[in-house]
């Protein structure tokens, strides 16, 4: 029994091997490194119903982040993200200055959200996917973002870079976000569900 029980685990691990294998992109595994975030060449953004209607959408223009790839090993691969809240645009500068109010972000007294990778993992061909911790208004909490890679190039100035698509969705009740107004005809302003968009470039350090 004990053979066979060797055998079992055996072929076990070697076919979570294999799978393992197969997931990893060949052109990512050559890119292991660190790389910074280009904000210039990159767009963090996001979508929220509006009086039930319509979607706004906005970004964060001032930002900064670091990913270290492990193309051998995506498991092992890590992001952060540091986010200024004053940065918003969702080109009304009366929205804007809403949603920095106490309403909504408060960033006075909030002026930073983050986020922190906690873990990462290959879905084969160019998908990932990344989990990790949101802090918003001093709440964290995890959340999980799709990832498909782009690709790599060096630009004309010599840098090496790779490129990232990302989207995620979020209740932002859950983080103390929880300002409405209720509508005459049912429903109301601002929805709960966020849908968040990342695209994404990054440099690799030398």
């Amino acid at each position: 029994m004990g053979i066979f029980g060797r055998k079992t685990t055996e072929t076990t691990e070697s076919a979570a091997t294999a799978v393992a294998t197969a997931a990893v992109n060949p052109e990512l595994a050559a890119l292991t490194g660190d790389y910074t975030i280009d904000p210039a060449h990159s767009t963090l953004g996001f979508v929220a119903r509006h009086a039930m209607v319509t979607n706004v959408k906005g970004k964060f223009l001032d930002f900064s982040g670091e990913l270290h790839l492990d193309g051998a090993d995506p498991s092992r691969s890590t992001a952060s993200l540091d986010i200024k809240m004053d940065s918003i645009d969702t080109g009304s500068a009366d929205r804007d200055g809403h949603l920095k109010s106490a309403d909504f972000f408060r960033t006075d007294e909030f002026p930073t959200m983050t986020f922190r990778s906690t873990a990462a993992e290959a879905l084969g061909g160019d998908d990932y996917r990344i989990t990790g911790d949101l802090t918003i208004l001093g709440t964290t909490r995890p959340i999980t973002i799709d990832l498909e890679f782009n690709g790599a190039a060096k630009d004309p100035f010599g840098n090496e870079r790779v490129g990232f698509e990302g989207k995620a969705e979020i209740l932002r009740s859950e983080w103390g976000l929880t300002w409405n107004a209720a509508l005459e005809t049912g429903g109301v302003l601002v929805s709960d569900k966020i849908k968040l968009n990342f695209d994404i470039s990054a440099i690799r350090q030398a």
